[in-house]
């Protein structure tokens, strides 16, 4: 049995996620987690909400709410939301953990004795308006690279440039919106991250397999320029984890917190303990200590482009510093960004669908299949009504829930609702169990390789093949002349369904379930295909499922078209 320990981009804890967040880390992520289990591999899914610095300060205020209230109340929405979305986590932690105040102190005390933090006396942007420090999210402006108007004052979202606040072209305050800056003195702590460079990159030169999106993104930070730059690790902030030189005081930093990219990496290995701590595990270090039995797990990422340089850098430099045997991550999986019907999804404007209003119109498995099957992997993809309709309309009504309802209805009105005996063992030829084992082990290594589209395409070529089996063998026709023979044919066309259902769960979990109900039978990954589809005797009992998906009609799509279209509430 193999050892997966997977983990998602921890989200934001200021506020409900659009697609874009979820297709970009939590749900392919998930995905590959289900793929893992129904192989029969042990698997750690972690994943919690990343609840400290300034987006978190600035929506509490906006909601009116002191800060640790309203981390807590949205750590209950985004659970929820997720539970919705059948994203099977084991733990779904969060970054305000006991466990990861001690650790985070712990890494800075380990790096600190390694002589990989500097105190740097530094200028910062004050506020006369605010009256305090400005951290760097607190500040946008234009971006000195490209131009984006919306720049913050720590990274363009837009280019991925890592920025200084006083890069930025015409900064303002993002709490009261002035412009009567001033540079301060401050002292802060850096993570020599320079000095790491040359371990960094033979480390990165040491993962297989990586896309091209992460390893680029990587190698860009690493030598662009004057190359790899130390990072500063602490804010002046009233809300975040205390800067502790593991559980000393540290001198000069008294009430001052870490940097929230700092200690957000830190919490996926607290998350383990957490897990353990909320009664669902027993040993979170073997996942995470290959002292204590990480060293056969195979440890996996998932996130958006926009956190690549953090994961491939100085989360890697944070746990390499510690001189500790924690677990490094094997491969990470980045994923581009989805647009929104001509555009980008927008917070502010309310522009495109958020993930509870989502599951409010259709059921999660109707946003599991676009969203995997139009991943954004080797390019930006886009949201439009039009290809969500047609591509649900298609693969999961008419290819997939059409296949169901015929052969079930089909034999439940000839033969009653058992699998019918009489006929050819296999009423097929070796070229189609050949096509059919080939479809069947394609999908596998896309699913091993984590290619989320292909593997999406290799599934609805095998629900492909039981139409066109339908078509050529047309059952309702055989049974008028030879209804032995069409029992084998309906005999053979049920055994697909738990096959499909199986096969199906890690993109469409319910709707996998339903199946497997209704044909009475168990989860159980397919050997052979010529085994799979004689799992089901003559005999054995089943149930005509409810139709699996309904159709999306133009009214419907006319409607949120324009429902979500901005101005969200």
């Amino acid at each position: 049995m193999a050892r997966h320990l997977i983990t998602s981009a921890i989200p934001y804890i200021n506020g409900i996620k659009h697609l874009g967040n979820l297709v970009g880390s939590q749900l392919p992520a998930d995905l590959f987690a289900r793929y893992q289990r129904g192989r029969g591999n042990e698997v750690l899914f972690l994943c919690a909400t990343d609840e400290h610095g300034t987006p978190a300060e600035l929506a509490a205020a906006k909601a009116g709410k002191p800060v640790a209230e309203y981390c807590a109340e949205m750590h209950e929405v985004q659970a929820k939301i997720a539970e919705g979305f059948r994203l099977s986590f084991d733990h779904f932690g969060r970054s305000s953990s006991d466990a990861n105040h001690k650790l985070t102190q712990h890494f800075a005390g380990r790096l600190a004795d390694a002589g990989l933090i500097r105190e740097v006396s530094e200028t910062q942007m004050y506020s006369h308006a605010d009256g305090r420090f400005l951290p760097d999210r607190y500040i946008e402006g234009t971006c000195p690279n490209c131009g984006f108007d919306s720049a913050r004052g720590d990274q363009c979202d837009n280019c991925t440039k890592q920025l200084d606040p006083v890069d930025l072209i015409n900064p303002h305050s993002t709490i009261s919106g002035s412009t009567e800056l001033e540079m301060r003195e401050t002292k802060h702590l850096y993570l020599c991250q320079s000095q790491m460079k040359d371990q960094l990159e033979q480390w990165i030169d040491t993962r297989e397999g990586w896309p091209v999106l992460t390893t680029s993104i990587a190698k860009k930070w690493l030598n662009d320029g004057d190359g790899l730059q130390d990072r500063g690790i602490t804010r002046d902030l009233d809300w975040g984890i205390p800067v502790k030189k593991g559980d000393q005081d540290w001198d000069g930093m008294e009430g001052k917190v870490f940097y929230v990219w700092f200690d957000a990496p830190i919490e996926y290995i607290a998350c383990g303990q957490e897990w353990v701590d909320a009664g669902k595990g027993t040993d979170w270090e073997r996942w995470w200590r290959t002292d204590k039995g990480a060293d056969d797990v195979t440890y996996t990422q998932f996130m958006g482009k926009d956190n690549v340089p953090f994961h491939t850098l100085s989360f890697p430099a944070t746990i390499l510093g510690s001189g500790e045997p924690w677990k490094l991550v094997d491969y990470i999986k980045s994923f581009n960004y989805l647009n929104y019907d001509g555009g980008q999804f927008s917070t502010s404007r309310g522009r495109g669908v958020f993930m509870d209003q989502a599951l409010d119109i259709l059921p999660a498995d109707y946003w599991r299949w676009w969203l995997l099957s139009h991943a954004p992997e080797s390019s930006d993809s886009e949201f439009t009504w039009d290809n969500f309709q047609a591509s649900v309309n298609k693969d999961l009504a008419d290819v997939l829930g059409n296949f169901v309802s015929r052969v079930t209805k089909f034999c439940r009105s000839k033969f009653g609702e058992e699998v019918p005996a009489g006929g050819d063992e296999l009423p097929v030829d070796q070229a189609f169990i050949d096509q059919l084992e080939a479809n069947i082990r394609a999908y596998e290594q896309f699913m091993e390789d984590k290619e989320v589209r292909k593997a999406a395409g290799a599934l609805r070529a095998i629900w492909v093949m039981g139409n066109e089996y339908l078509q050529e063998a047309a059952p309702w026709s055989t049974f008028k002349e030879d209804p032995e023979k069409a029992a084998g044919q309906v005999r053979f066309a049920l055994n697909l369904i738990p096959l499909y259902a199986v096969l199906s769960a890690p993109f469409i979990p319910d709707a996998a379930d339903k199946l497997l109900e209704a044909m009475k039978v168990d989860a159980q990954w397919p050997g052979s295909a010529a085994d799979a589809v004689k799992r089901l005797p003559a005999g054995h009992a089943f149930a005509v499922p409810d139709n699996l998906f309904g159709k999306i009609s133009d009214d419907q799509r006319e409607e949120w078209q324009e429902r979500f279209a901005g101005t969200r509430d």
